[in-house]
């Protein structure tokens, strides 16, 4: 068996590239910015960024310019992809990409816009529940009627 699957979680490094191909499917790229920490041997705080090229296709690829902006936190599930291909001078080039098979977007700050056409569009109305939920205390016989659910 194999499998090839890849989840990121990062922030959007660059602005978002959106594009029609000549038979008309959509397609974006971006750069998403990935970060770790960790204590060195001198017990002093080291962190590393990797940037990696995302590639979204058809309705992720509008999804995608249409709410994400740089700065964006957003996970990405997908696969790796390597290709090839030779530049203007004949030169072979290489590039590792991240093909996205589904994404979820973060929360956004209080206020902030979620990116591209979004602006225009009003921060969602939180809800509040005014519902009575039953505490369930432990060695409490539980009836089905008390699930909330």
């Amino acid at each position: 068996m194999n499998l090839n699957k890849v989840f990121l979680v990062g922030r959007v490094a660059s602005d978002i590239e959106m594009k029609t191909t000549t038979s008309g499917q959509s397609v974006c790229t971006f750069s998403l910015a990935t970060n770790r920490t960790w204590k060195g041997k001198d017990g002093q705080k080291q962190e590393e960024s990797q940037f990696h090229r995302i590639v979204l296709w058809q309705r992720l690829a509008e999804i995608a310019s249409q709410f994400l902006a740089k700065g964006s936190l957003v996970l990405i599930e997908g696969r790796i992809q390597n290709r090839s291909w030779e530049d203007k001078s004949g030169v072979k080039k290489y590039t590792t990409e991240i093909i996205g098979e589904a994404l979820q977007m973060g929360p956004r700050t209080q206020g902030a816009p979620a990116g591209g056409e979004a602006k225009n569009f009003p921060a969602p109305k939180k809800e509040t529940l005014d519902e009575d939920i039953p505490i369930i205390e432990d060695g409490d016989e539980i009836d089905i009627k008390d699930i909330p659910f």
